[in-house]
């Protein structure tokens, strides 16, 4: 039943993040486990989705709205800040929020934008904890630029 629910799963990550404007891989600590599928959506010119499935302690699932999403200086450097629900799918399950603030570099050459970010989680159900070790290192390949 896990394997189906897996597969299932990477499934649907695909077909979500298909038409992803960035796609890559977070590093670091995130809900479900070390590794991630990471994706970024655009919402507006200032705003976007910061979508992340990672798979190793069961499967997590982050869902992110990055409301503030801004240039520091130029072009290159851009840091933001969001909200949003995270659900990791294990034996305990995990529902609850999950907070990000981050800065990244956009390469001027090369389609790639690569990032550090914090995301705290306030978990909600199975039990209530905070959790602040969430650091991760993103690497993301920008579709159409």
């Amino acid at each position: 039943m896990k394997k189906l629910f897996l597969i299932v799963a990477v499934i649907i990550a695909s077909y979500t993040f298909s038409d992803a404007q960035e796609l890559g891989i977070r590093f670091g600590d995130v809900s479900g486990g070390n590794v991630a599928i990471d994706g970024m959506f655009s919402t507006g010119q200032f705003s976007r989705i910061h979508a992340d499935v990672s798979f190793g302690n069961g499967v997590g699932i982050d869902v992110l709205w990055d409301f503030l999403y801004r240039p520091l200086g130029g072009e290159a450097f851009n840091w933001y800040a969001g909200v949003g629900p995270y659900i990791q799918i294990n034996d305990p399950f995990w529902l609850g929020v999950a907070g990000e603030i981050g800065l990244e570099y956009r390469f001027a050459t090369v389609p790639i934008a690569i990032g550090g970010d914090w995301r705290p989680l306030l978990s909600i159900i199975e039990t209530t904890d905070f959790h602040a070790g969430g650091f991760g290192f993103n690497v993301r390949y920008i579709f159409g630029s």
